[in-house]
């Protein structure tokens, strides 16, 4: 059975989906030659690790049902997508090692989504 949700949570999921497709084909065509291989494997990394909670998003979006777990793992995917992600892309690309600091918070908000996903699944019983 299909299940309908919200334009919002629709456009998060197709944005975390194709921004993931969009910055794999960047790093596997355009960054070639310009980046070391040392910038390309933390750019897969990133792209990786996007895909992949781009795929929970979706589950945590269409799978599981309404609540305040459901709410937050949607919420901390997202957010580990953009810091997680995010801050690898940017070392890849040269930022200050200093952004680094920023790559924990994300996958700390990855295990938290992954955390409140198995909350929401949970039945009473």
């Amino acid at each position: 059975m299909r299940q309908h949700v919200s334009g919002g949570l629709a456009a998060i999921v197709a944005l975390a989906g194709a921004s993931a497709v969009i910055l794999g084909a960047f790093g596997a065509h355009a960054l070639r030659g310009v980046v070391d291989d040392a910038g390309l494997a933390v750019w897969k990394t990133g792209v990786d690790y996007h895909f992949w909670h781009a795929l929970a998003l979706l589950g945590a979006v269409v799978g599981l049902p309404d609540g305040r777990a459901r709410r937050f793992a949607i919420a901390a995917f997202a957010v580990g997508i953009v810091l997680f992600s995010g801050s690898l892309y940017a070392l890849a690309l040269g930022a200050p090692r200093a952004m680094g600091i920023v790559t924990p918070f994300g996958g700390v908000a990855f295990i938290a989504g992954w955390i409140a996903l198995g909350l929401a699944l949970r039945r009473p019983g």
